[in-house]
């Protein structure tokens, strides 16, 4: 409301009368506030028949419509941790931001429709359960493993999320945290309605529960940096443990903010402690695999803007025998000039995706029949046999 601006509103029937004023200052030798920073309040009129509605609902009332248009009309925003480290003596924030404008949704993922639907129906059931999680006794939070190949999609499929959900994303940066106190202080400093990732955690730290020893690690140092005065060598090196882990997904720690959810995304499953993705943990485990049909017509339809193709059919007969990524499908339907009409553009990418199927189909078999040889030279049914030669080289019986 602009200054001495009035306004009303209705409610269950009733009328209230809102007014907007600035704090009269008494005339002093000393000048506390310039004019235009004057304390502002607002004044609520009503009928006294209408106190116990403005005390009871009424004023409840206008704090909820308050936070729900704040959220309707707040930045979304993208977080990272600051490094630990300070070798100049001052950090404002253990986070940084940046405006959070990816525009990827679950409309343009390349993925299963049915696993699409299935993770959307999970994400509203979260959103909408505030009240059964105060039911059970558990934290407003749920956790998410997505894990598969290098190029199948785990970071859009965050982003989808966070878009679907209208959340923050805060994307942790393991190796930059000094310790499992640090850890807890990045927690403590996270807000509502957001996600917490931490992307390829199965590359970011030794979490397989078989640590090494600090001393067969400075082995491996042969060339140190060159650190400023005061900071130790051990200061540069994150300290984080599988413990401090855990505790910082589902401890007492973690219940600090409400409407949560964690993201652990990994490509190779065994290489993690089970105890970090067991279920009440990861709540829900998500393979995103190699391309598949489905996939692909969502891809064509993003890429090409085609619904269906003579091609169509022959792609469908390849793509599932070639173990090929939804990115590397995107980069062979992404027209490489802008020059040739859109028929030219979709029959020259689908022609290259297809070799590149072939391609791909070929290498997959190649590495079945040397796995089944390998497989059974292990097991003793492949022998070696040496032919022997006579001085005309003919066979020697």
């Amino acid at each position: 409301m602009d200054d001495y601006e009035q306004v009303t509103d209705n409610f269950r029937r009733a009328k209230f009368w809102w007014s907007s004023s600035r704090a009269v200052q008494k005339s002093t030798s000393i000048t506390l506030f310039p004019a235009q920073e004057q304390p502002r309040y607002y004044t609520l009129t009503f009928h006294r028949r209408h106190r116990q509605l403005v005390m009871e609902y009424y004023m409840s009332h206008v704090v909820e419509e308050g936070k729900a248009i704040e959220v309707r009309k707040r930045q979304r925003k993208l977080y990272t941790n600051n490094p630990s480290n300070n070798w100049y003596g001052y950090k404002r924030t253990v986070w940084s931001h940046v405006l959070f404008e990816h525009p990827a949704t679950f409309e343009t993922l390349a993925m299963d429709p049915d696993m699409k639907q299935e993770i959307i129906e999970d994400l509203e059931t979260f959103r909408e359960s505030k009240d059964y999680y105060v039911k059970i006794g558990k934290a407003w939070k749920r956790g998410y493993l997505l894990y598969g190949p290098p190029g199948t999609g785990k970071s859009t499929m965050i982003v989808a999320m966070a878009n679907f959900l209208d959340y923050d994303v805060y994307d942790l940066e393991l190796t930059a945290v000094k310790n499992n106190t640090e850890l807890k202080k990045l927690l403590i400093e996270t807000t509502s309605k957001s996600i917490m990732v931490i992307e390829d955690i199965d590359c970011s730290l030794d979490l397989s529960g078989k640590r090494k020893k600090n001393a067969e690690k400075s082995e491996k140092d042969t060339d140190e940096e060159k650190l400023p005065p005061g900071v130790d060598k051990d200061d540069n090196t994150s300290k984080v443990t599988l413990s401090g882990l855990l505790n910082f997904i589902d401890g007492l720690w973690s219940a600090c903010g409400g409407e949560r959810i964690i993201v652990f995304t990994k490509n190779h499953v065994e290489k993690l402690d089970p105890a970090l993705i067991r279920k009440g943990r990861m709540d829900k485990h998500i393979e995103l695999s190699y391309c598949s049909f489905e996939a692909f017509k969502v891809l064509a339809k993003n890429y090409l803007n085609l619904d269906s193709h003579p091609l169509f059919e022959t792609v469908q007969q390849l793509i599932e025998g070639s173990n090929i990524t939804p990115a590397d499908v995107a980069e062979k339907l992404m027209p490489k000039s802008s020059k040739v009409t859109a028929a030219d553009k979709a029959n020259t990418c689908l022609k290259n995706l297809i070799q590149a199927l072939h391609k791909a189909s070929e290498e997959v078999k190649s590495k079945e029949a040397a796995a089944a040889a390998a497989q059974l030279e292990e097991k003793g049914d492949v022998e070696t046999v040496k032919i022997d030669k006579d001085d005309t080289g003919k066979d020697v019986d």
